[in-house]
């Protein structure tokens, strides 16, 4: 099949007041940030590649490093691939400082427990990691400090949101700011309560744009997400969305919020109620949201994280203003090739007619909506779109819809030299073959998807 529900996250339903608390961080337009410098696809040779390091559904004594080329499909990169020397490791934050080291900060006790320090570990690698220290949160009085989550702010200053209880109500969690006061992530700022966002919001997120910050909050009572802006960071915060606002539903929290290649925002919250993990996009600067979609893949396995979004190195490569060939990575006699306007997978070969030959060979082109991706045109100039999710070809009508239907990023396939060719705006989508048919599908994170969406540029039939 070409998709499957995803397999469920099974997060417990601790206790009603139980609950994961902040979570910020900022985009920004240097190493280690994610900003809207961002917002475009990589280049030829270059790979956008976003991290998550969780904890365990069942064990939170150690953490994975997943990584992912769209922000859907995380696969993993290494198993328990750092264990704290002792207590436990939640809600683990990661981002990449300026020294070129990745950075985690993490719960240190189980939330059955009080927990008054937050850990710190670092890596060079996000495979091998060395632990670092225990801060104690100077807060009078405190009972738990949980979910840390690392802030770089657009003047590059390092922060770390806190949600806090105390000892006269121990369920009752308010996000706090410690600001780094040297480059080595040693010493901390005393914590400041962020102003307007109030008591009882838990799991607090931030992104910046432009002057603006932007905070996604878990309303407790409510269970709902909610949405307010400030022109400072520690506010005040105005909340401006309350309810079922975004159509997200109740039993939501742990947000967390990243710009993907062609400009969307997605955000992701775990779905206590049903066990699930979910994304859902937005195209009008948090105004509305697509439908909440769950995550394929490690639902089930993957707790409370938040995403780096870095551009590295080791891309496919493909020829612009060339001709080129379209051939099946796992059935490789068989090509795209276009019939009756459509982009179907025949058999083509030597022996095909020049017709058949000619309707196989394509010219590859900068990408109408993105110039860094792709685009593909036949014989007669008509491009390849997608229409009702499946692969046509029509003339260029000049429209933006047209534009983004049209265009294409290039992620690397299974094997090498081949290419898999992601939906512009439908991100998570991909060409792949269905019954030897080209269409536009949501990845489900299996092995034979990403067969069936890897297709390797060869030299033209035509």
């Amino acid at each position: 099949m070409t998709t499957r529900p995803p397999a469920p996250s099974r997060r417990s339903l601790l206790r009603a007041m139980a609950v994961l608390p902040a979570a910020a961080f900022v985009l920004g337009e240097t190493p280690g940030l994610l900003g809207t410098a961002l917002a475009a696809a990589p280049g030829a040779g270059s790979a956008t590649r976003y991290t998550i390091v969780p904890f365990l559904d069942s064990d939170d004594g150690t953490v994975n490093v997943y990584q992912s080329d769209d922000a859907t499909d995380f696969r993993l990169v290494q198993a328990s691939a750092y264990t704290p020397p002792s207590n436990r490791i939640r809600d683990a934050s990661v981002f990449k400082h300026t020294n070129g080291y990745y950075y985690i900060t993490y719960t240190t006790h189980t939330w059955q427990d009080a927990s008054t320090t937050i850990g710190f570990a670092r890596s060079s690698d996000r495979v091998n990691w060395s632990f670092l220290y225990d801060y104690t949160v100077p807060i009078a009085g405190l009972s738990r400090a949980w979910a840390p989550e690392f802030f770089v702010d657009s003047d590059g200053s390092v922060n770390v949101i806190v949600s806090c209880s105390t000892t006269n109500d121990e369920w009752i969690f308010t996000p706090y700011l410690l600001k780094a006061t040297d480059s080595s992530l040693t010493a901390w700022r005393s914590p400041v309560a962020l102003s307007g966002i109030g008591a009882n919001h838990i799991d607090t997120y931030i992104v910046k744009t432009g002057s603006t910050y932007h905070a996604f909050t878990k309303n407790e009572t409510a269970k709902y997400i909610e949405y307010a802006t400030a022109s400072n960071l520690a506010g005040p915060y105005t909340i401006k969305k309350t309810g079922d606002w975004a159509g997200w539903g109740s039993y939501r929290e742990g947000p967390t919020v990243i710009q993907l290649d062609n400009g969307a925002w997605r955000i992701f919250f775990d779905g206590y109620g049903d066990h699930k993990y979910y994304y859902s996009d937005s195209y009008d600067s948090f105004a509305t949201w697509s439908a909440p979609k769950a995550l394929p893949g490690i639902s089930g396995t993957a707790r409370h994280f938040t995403v780096i979004k870095e551009t590295v190195t080791g891309g496919p490569t493909l020829t612009k203003n060339a001709t080129r060939s379209l051939r099946s990575q796992n059935y490789t006699t068989r090509y795209w090739q276009e019939q009756s306007a459509l982009l179907n997978l025949p058999v083509v070969t030597g022996s095909s007619t020049a017709a058949e030959k000619q309707a196989a060979t394509f010219t590859v082109v900068a990408g109408l909506a993105d110039a860094n991706a792709y685009s593909f045109r036949d014989a007669a100039g008509k491009y390849l779109r997608h229409y009702s999710f499946r692969g046509r070809f029509d003339a260029n009508d000049g429209t933006s819809t047209f534009a983004r239907d049209a265009t294409f990023i290039a992620r690397t396939g299974t094997a090498a030299g081949s290419v898999r060719f992601e939906s512009y705006n439908y991100p998570g989508n991909y060409l792949r073959h269905y019954n030897y048919e080209l269409r536009v599908e949501q990845s489900d994170g299996t092995d034979l998807f990403r067969q069936d969406s890897s297709f390797v540029p060869v030299t033209a039939w035509s």
